[in-house]
């Protein structure tokens, strides 16, 4: 309930698991003794709110399957022969792993978990930034990071980070992960923001990535009742940001290549993928229109050809 509605509280959990308010008192204590859950007055958010962000320990066990059908999705967009920044956390973990089998590729990245997910792709280059080791996400921050990366141009960026909004866009809790997710996506010419819906609409305290640097999400679907999640799916469509929503269903692997030597690209068009409901206009899905242009004139040339007979039945 807390990662479909953003918060919620003792009452309402009480009422659903019909239990007394200190049980579930004690149990939401339980529960952000593991980092699932932040406890407030009365209730309790999403963690990792304004001010604190919670460790690898804890974002290791959170929405696992979403994250491992962002990464599969993710993976097809990069090419063959490719140089690309991937940026700290556990979703770009996922995608290193998948990273591993595009041959030619050139990886920049200041997060041991990513290259350690790469460390035995013996056709993947794999470049480390300097800088100091922040231990609680395994990840290179400070000047010495940023400096390595002054210069350098890539294809592309892939970044995750704590929440996103179609009003800041991309956001994280530390102030120094902030600065060198700056830098990875000055280096870049395109910029791919991995987030699941949980993220969708969170604020946090240091932007990343302003919207209209964005250009894609890769997300995976939202549950019908999370109102929130596609409000922001749809503003942020509104404001350019190409949508990438990873299905339940939604194929296999995707690599550098398909299974019949297609480009990463196509491999994406190709992933099965399932409508989110957006508020307001929807945004076209290449192809659709056409049809859905040709059905409407099956249906046209039908009415047509049913009130010509009924014409000649007259006559």
């Amino acid at each position: 309930m807390v990662r479909a509605n953003g918060a919620v509280s003792l009452r309402e959990l009480a009422r659903v698991v019909q239990t007394s308010e200190v049980t579930v008192r004690r149990d939401v204590r339980a529960l952000e003794a593991e980092g699932l859950l932040d406890r407030r007055h009365g209730g309790a958010v999403l963690p990792g709110g304004f001010t604190r962000e919670s460790g690898f320990p804890q974002k290791s066990h959170l929405a696992t399957a979403e994250k491992t059908a962002i990464a599969d999705l993710a993976a097809g967009l990069v090419e063959e022969g490719e140089a690309i920044v991937v940026g700290a956390g556990t979703t770009t973990q996922e995608l290193a792993r998948r990273l591993a089998r595009v041959p030619g590729l050139t990886v920049v990245t200041n997060s041991l978990l990513v290259a350690q997910a790469l460390a035995h792709a013996n056709r993947v280059e794999v470049v480390m930034t300097g800088g100091t080791l922040r231990g609680s996400n395994y990840a290179l921050v400070g000047s010495g990071a940023e400096q390595s990366l002054q210069g350098l141009r890539v294809s592309k960026a892939f970044l995750s980070g704590s929440g996103l909004t179609a009003e800041r866009g991309l956001s994280t809790s530390n102030m120094l992960s902030a600065s060198v997710d700056r830098a990875l996506v000055q280096a870049a010419a395109e910029v791919v923001v991995l987030a699941d819906h949980s993220k969708l609409g969170t604020d946090t305290m240091f932007q990343t990535v302003p919207t209209d640097v964005i250009t894609r999400l890769v997300t995976d679907e939202s549950p019908g009742h999370d109102d929130r999640a596609a409000t922001e799916l749809q503003a942020l469509a509104d404001q350019g940001v190409q949508i990438a929503v990873a299905g339940a269903s939604g194929g296999g692997t995707a690599n550098g290549t398909g299974a019949s030597g297609a480009s990463g690209s196509e491999a994406v068009a190709r992933q099965q993928r399932r409508d989110v409901p957006l508020p307001g206009p929807r945004r076209q899905v290449p192809g659709a229109g056409l049809r859905s242009a040709a059905a409407l004139g099956e249906q046209g040339g039908g009415a047509e050809r049913g009130a010509r007979v009924a014409d000649l039945r007259r006559r």
